[in-house]
């Protein structure tokens, strides 16, 4: 009996509790989330500031390169502009500064002038200081003003060249079209251009590249109000004519009295009496019959004074001398 009461109390006594297995597992749930929360709070709070010091390093250095960029071009700026100043200021760009005082330098050079003698151009130059830009700054302006002062040029073109600078001028000159003399043994004094502009004894004689026609005529037939472009070229034309018809050149054409025109020819003094653009028509008909003339004047044995056209009907009247 006593050994049942003893087992029932040793039973009693170890008898195991589930309300506390249970009160002990829910208490440790509670302990383990709780942990978990603050462990995930604690990481998520680390997280975003470490993110929050990436950025802060991030816009830093973004910072500091803008700056290092920033520095950077202002530098390759301020170099640039030296280094554009010393290649502006070097010598090589810049004319000489005595560059006009004599055609002899490599400095400047004058061409394509037949008529105006290069130093009468150069003094016209030297009438504008030489320029102390660089070459391809230069204002030619004021030169080429200063040149197209010269009555016989007509144009200026001038090129500039660098390394080392010079100027080259090229002018364009008018076309002489007649010279003026006052008689047959004198050389012409004066001549006119093709348009009309009268152009004095200074620049005479002409080259003999030029192809003019000579004409003997006193001083009150020289004014530009005779001699304008349309009576320039009626002249021409009647010397191309009459060259063309002979096969001779025309050595002159004498207009000293203007109702009595001579033209001299190699073989004989052709008079064309008074002649105008209005009755030029008959008169070339009759200039285009010289082929078939000429021959019989050759072969007189006596000196003509001159062959006459005036006559009507293509009669040709040679005068012999006395």
């Amino acid at each position: 009996m006593s050994d049942e009461n003893n087992i029932n109390n040793y039973q009693n006594n170890n008898k195991f509790d589930t309300n506390s297995i249970d009160n002990i597992s829910d208490d440790s749930d509670v302990s383990y989330g709780e942990d978990f929360e603050n462990k995930l709070s604690r990481y998520s709070e680390d997280h975003r500031l470490k993110q929050a010091q990436l950025k802060r390093q991030i816009r830093k250095s973004k910072k500091n390169i803008r700056t290092i960029l920033v520095f950077s071009r202002l530098f390759l700026i301020i170099f640039l502009i030296y280094l554009i100043y010393l290649i502006l200021n070097l010598k090589y760009w810049k004319l000489n500064p005595h560059a006009f005082d004599s055609l002899k330098n490599t400095s400047i050079k004058i061409e394509n002038n037949y008529i105006t003698s290069s130093d009468r151009i150069l003094k016209a130059v030297q009438e504008n200081p030489v320029p102390t830009c660089p070459i391809f700054l230069m204002n030619t302006d004021n030169i080429k003003e200063s040149i197209l002062k010269i009555p016989p040029i007509q144009n200026v073109y001038i090129k500039r060249f660098w390394l080392p600078a010079r100027i080259e001028i090229l002018v364009q000159e008018r076309e002489p079209a007649i010279t003026i003399a006052p008689n047959e043994n004198v050389p012409p004094i004066a001549f006119y251009t093709k348009d009309g502009k009268l152009i004095g004894r200074a620049y005479m004689p002409l080259h003999p590249s030029f192809k003019t026609v000579k004409v003997l005529t006193y001083g009150n037939y020289v004014g530009t109000a005779q001699m304008d472009t349309e009576k320039i070229k009626f002249i021409t034309n009647i010397a191309k004519d009459i060259e063309q018809a002979s096969k001779e050149t025309v050595e002159y054409i004498d207009i000293r009295n203007p109702e009595d025109i001579y033209v001299k020819i190699p073989t004989v003094n052709i008079k064309l009496g008074s002649i105008s653009p209005e009755t030029y028509p008959d008169t070339l008909k009759k200039i285009n019959g010289l082929p078939s003339i000429l021959p019989k004047v050759k072969i007189l044995n006596k000196k003509v004074k001159y062959l006459d056209l005036r006559w009507q009907n293509n009669l040709y009247y040679i005068k012999l001398a006395e």
